[in-house]
């Protein structure tokens, strides 16, 4: 993913957080229901101060017998304070989770608008770390971060001003001290920006191993190679570890520097009031009231440069996530869509194709590639691993466009048409079943959500798959797991060839569909297949040739190109590439 702003200026940075008021704004009440309270609760802690004067030069001098009313206009402040606080944490807190959750449907919605091609050079793993990782930084930025600062800024303002309405001398002494805290907020404060990119960048390589890892748990475990999987995941750990460490040393010094200037500009500062009060230049109370301000002051201060480096780290979080959403599909809806013919025919050509993945781009997966499939024809494509069958489906359900040449559609350029309008007409089955981690009932019907029960049932005894849902625990009901691990293989395989019998579609692509099943229900299922295919155009990808021998047309592919062509018998009889192919899995099959 582009590293867009690692190398920008601090203001460039920071107009990352614009990304966070573009969804707070859509929320104008909560965010003056919390602007208010934060000022009042400002008002309320700068008036404390106030209330020990009065308290002071009133109740303990002895000049006014009526203490009473000075003890309860400091008591009033404290509630007023406690009920603002409370009210400012309630509405922040629900701005921080709202404008996350807004968030990440955003996102999540334009990442599901991206074709193929760019979860082949950004790992979805990461992807998702950054859904969790960095959204949590802009929820504790929204529902504390920002509020801190905005109090902070309030009761600095607003306690400077009541500074030197007690005393304009010590006020401007007080104040001098400040600007040095200056300095090391702009020097620290550049290297924090990106020290605090690197660590989050570190936290989301640990997320995506985890996802990796725990994805693959099969594999680490039948090898062996937990030990090497922890070792791993260790050393990511370290890093990540090992950077965050420093961005706290930064911050660490920044807090220490500039709280050590501003508490010792208000030592220094103590000194001349304890002089001035000898002198009678101010009362007892005032001082009081001076130190109790100035150290709301400097502490608001001092709060505001690890407010700072919040704010720079969010800055990366919010420009991780605005990369997610300012990404553009490549494939995508032209302008002006040209519509597909009604009704559907399932014609489909290719005219001298060439496509290369974005990721392999010296090599062709397919070259010069010509097809013609004449509706409701039964072609099947075989050939040795790497010979381009897949990206045929690839191109056909338009997840890519050629770098040359045409795919049509009933006469139609794909190029030309909606890609979803094209998905409507296509009905697949691959051969990695895709089960999701939820009902039997949604994964049968997630080609035709709104398909009946009765439906779901028919197309279910179609694949040979009634029967053992109707033994799940709840039916239709029966959560699948992660991936469908309550299944077999071959029930998966079932219910993916179900869920293609719903879509209901003129043109269906079968990746060996029945690659996953035994003997008696590959039979049935093939029996369905067949019922399923008649009056439909039909492109199967065959490894075992033993399935296709019934084809209208055999495509024999080898290096993206079309090396022969005809029928099981023809292609037997030409002592070519699928005679060999055919005689190496016979002899396997008779072994």
């Amino acid at each position: 993913m582009a590293d867009n702003d690692s190398d920008t200026g601090k203001a460039r940075n920071l107009g990352n957080l614009a990304i966070i008021w573009r969804f707070a704004i859509r929320y104008p009440f909560r965010i003056l229901g919390a602007g208010l309270a934060l000022l009042v609760a400002a008002g309320a802690t700068l008036a404390i101060p106030d209330g020990f004067r009065r308290v002071i030069d009133r109740g303990f001098s002895g000049l006014d017998t009526d203490i009473a009313q000075y003890f309860y206009y400091l008591f009033f402040i404290v509630v007023v304070l406690a009920l603002a606080t409370a009210l400012r944490f309630y509405f922040v807190s629900w701005l921080g989770e709202r404008v996350v959750a807004d968030l990440r449907v955003a996102v999540q919605r334009n990442l599901l608008a991206l074709d193929p091609k760019y979860f082949e050079e950004n790992r979805p793993s990461e992807i998702a770390s950054r859904m969790t990782s960095d959204t949590s930084v802009i929820e504790m930025v929204v529902g504390t971060t920002i509020s801190i600062a905005l109090r902070n800024l309030v009761m600095g303002i607003g306690g400077t001003i009541y500074l030197f309405t007690l005393s304009p001398k010590l006020a401007l002494m007080i104040l001098l001290g400040i600007p040095l805290a200056i300095g090391p907020i702009v020097i620290l404060g550049r290297k924090l920006r990106n020290v605090s990119r690197f660590s989050q960048d570190r936290i989301a390589d640990v997320g995506a191993m985890v996802s990796e890892t725990l994805g693959a748990m099969k594999i680490v475990q039948a090898f062996g190679q937990e030990n090497r999987e922890a070792d791993r995941f260790d050393a990511a750990v370290q890093s990540a570890f090992a950077t965050a460490r420093r961005r706290i040393i930064i911050r660490s010094v920044m807090t220490a520097i500039v709280i050590t200037l501003i508490f010792g500009a208000i030592t220094m500062v103590m000194w001349q009031a304890a002089s001035d009060v000898i002198n009678g230049q101010i009362t007892g109370g005032a001082v009081a009231a001076f130190v109790l301000t100035g150290m709301i002051v400097a502490g608001a201060f001092g709060a505001l440069t690890e407010v700072y480096g919040e704010l720079m780290r969010s800055a990366g979080a919010a420009g991780r996530l605005n990369e997610l959403l300012r990404e553009v599909p490549e494939i995508r809806a032209p302008a002006n869509p040209k519509p597909l013919p009604e009704p559907a025919r399932g014609h489909l050509r290719f005219d001298d194709v060439t496509f290369r993945y974005p990721t392999r781009l010296e090599t062709a997966a397919l070259a010069d590639f010509s097809l013609a499939v004449e509706p409701g024809e039964l072609v099947a494509v075989v050939g040795p691993s790497g010979a381009g069958k897949s990206t045929l489906f690839q191109l056909i359900q338009r997840f890519y466009d050629p770098q040359q040449g045409q795919v049509l559609l009933d006469g139609v350029d794909l190029h030309d048409a909606d890609p979803a309008a094209i998905r409507r007409r296509v009905a697949m089955v691959p051969q990695d079943t895709v089960i999701f981690a939820a009902s039997a009932r949604d994964n049968l019907r997630y080609s035709n959500w709104e398909a009946s029960d009765d439906a779901l049932w028919n197309a279910a005894e179609a694949a040979n798959a009634a029967e053992f849902l109707r033994e799940l625990p709840d039916g239709l009901d029966t959560y699948l797991g992660e991936g469908g691990a309550r299944l077999s293989g071959g029930q998966r395989q079932r219910v993916a060839i179900a869920r293609a019998l719903l879509r209901d579609a003129p043109l269906l692509l079968l990746d060996e569909a029945t690659s996953a099943l035994d003997a008696e229900s590959e039979q049935l299922v093939q029996q369905a297949l067949e019922r399923l295919m008649k009056d439909r155009t039909t492109i199967v990808i065959a490894h075992r040739l033993a399935t296709v021998r019934s084809a209208d047309r055999i495509i024999v592919m080898d290096g993206g190109r079309i090396v022969e062509e005809g029928n099981h018998a023809a292609l037997m009889g030409q002592d070519g590439l699928y005679a060999r192919l055919a005689q190496l899995q016979f002899e396997s099959n008779a072994a």
